[in-house]
């Protein structure tokens, strides 16, 4: 196990490039069992779930040629079926949410799929019930063996279909859509999230033959299609990443330049940054946070208090609500935070409020933050990293803190952040990885 050791109080400068998209990569690279040909990506993240996704994919048999840290050629023309109901592949998806990806692809060319139950975060229940329910009304049939743990599911035939989701689940959807890419006949999906990472999958999957229409709307039509072909795709930057970024550089009043920031596809993230009075200008596809003392929140119009909460997109996503929270945390004035989605995401403030934040936490899902306006920094403590976006939080607070930090279960932090010590640390951030 090893721990992030942060000496805050510095302010940062300097430029930093966001990785390729995780939420992005973990469908986009389940997608290459679509096909017998080769599919090249490009911008893959360097991070713990997606490595972990291509070690299943290669356990599998795919053909992995990973020509550079972000650039690999995957060929699953002999895949072995039987490996994904092994007790090697339930341990080891076990561990990641992201395998349940898998199921969509295997079901339209296989007609058949195992899915363990799910890993990763502990931010609260997230069910499975969107995929299931889809899956089954595509033709498939469902079962669950407690004896190994498994869900069966097995489709001799996969028909279109008309489908409402009864929530714009991104990974819901992207899973649907494979599965539906290569079924007999029309299949629509409505209320289907309509997120970049879902326009990203749809783009790609029409470069290799599919037929999807309505992209980048809440109703997707698919003509599918008998096979699919290789392609090449290179991931769009990381939105989480960025935001991230932004919020650590007016935490710590810090100069950045976040570069290749993928401006098209941010949507509203940068203008809640600046409802919390945060400075950012916009030049070419780079977003510049200038050094800045005092960030004011905004008011509504009638003088309430400013309500910031997840929505699907185009509404505010849920990956951020804890970065907005810390960093809220050194604002002038106060905001209340409202994470609708997940029961469990905001019980890491009580390590802010242990480091001398000014947080009411109101029920599991709404926490009211009383800004400092830097009148007293926070201080340094020990402290555990519950999940990616909170471990990440804590990490910019501690960045923002005098005196020392140490923050453990840092594996956490690694699923989603590549080299974010070393990153930072090329910007004058003084953090090291150590044992224990």
């Amino acid at each position: 196990m090893h721990s992030f050791e942060v000496r805050g109080g510095k302010k940062l400068n300097g430029t930093i490039i966001p990785q390729g998209a995780k939420n992005e990569a973990l469908q986009i690279i389940s997608a290459v069992l679509l096909t017998s040909e080769e599919v090249t990506i490009s911008n893959i993240p360097d991070i713990l779930d997606v490595n972990l996704l291509i070690e299943l994919l290669g356990e599998m048999n795919v053909s992995i040629n990973r020509k550079s840290a972000d650039v690999c050629t995957f060929r699953a023309d002999q895949v072995n079926i039987d490996y994904l109901h092994s007790e090697a592949f339930k341990k080891k998806s076990g561990r990641l949410r992201g395998s349940v990806m898998l199921a969509g692809p295997m079901l339209a060319r296989f007609r058949k799929a195992f899915i363990p139950k799910p890993g990763g975060d502990k931010i609260g229940r997230r069910r499975l019930d969107t995929h299931i329910i889809g899956f089954e009304k595509l033709g498939a049939r469902f079962e669950y063996h407690p004896e190994d743990g498994f869900f069966h599911l097995t489709a001799p035939q996969l028909k279109g279909t008309a489908l409402m989701l009864d929530e714009p689940s991104v990974t819901g959807t992207a899973n649907i859509l494979m599965a539906a890419s290569m079924a007999e006949g029309t299949t629509t999906i409505y209320n289907a999230a309509c997120e970049p990472y879902i326009q990203q999958l749809c783009n790609m999957l029409n470069r290799m033959g599919a037929n999807i229409s309505g992209i980048g709307s809440n109703l997707l039509t698919i003509q599918g299609v008998a096979q699919l072909g290789g392609t090449t795709h290179s991931m769009l930057p990381d939105m989480i990443e960025v935001g991230s970024f932004i919020g650590l550089a007016a935490m710590t009043q810090s100069n950045l330049i976040i570069k290749g920031a993928g401006v098209a596809h941010l949507g509203i993230i940068p203008d809640k940054f600046r409802q919390l009075g945060i400075e950012l200008s916009i030049e070419g596809d780079d977003i510049h946070v200038p050094e800045q003392d005092i960030y004011e929140v905004q008011r509504y119009f009638d003088g309430g208090v400013l309500t910031i909460y997840d929505h699907p997109w185009p509404g505010f996503t849920p990956d951020l609500i804890s970065i907005i929270l810390v960093t809220a945390i050194q604002a002038k004035g106060s905001v209340l935070i409202h994470q609708k989605m997940f029961e469990s995401r905001l019980f890491f403030v009580d390590k802010l409020i242990d480091m001398g934040a000014q947080i009411i936490l109101c029920d599991p899902h709404r926490a009211v933050v009383i800004g400092l306006e830097r009148e007293q920094k926070l201080r340094g403590i020990t402290m555990s990293s519950p999940d990616i976006r909170a471990g990440v939080a804590l990490l910019i607070a501690a960045l923002s803190a005098e005196g020392k930090s140490i923050i453990q279960n840092i594996e956490q932090i690694d699923r989603g952040y590549q080299y974010i010590d070393k990153r930072l640390q090329l910007l004058g951030a003084d953090i090291r990885r150590i044992e224990g």
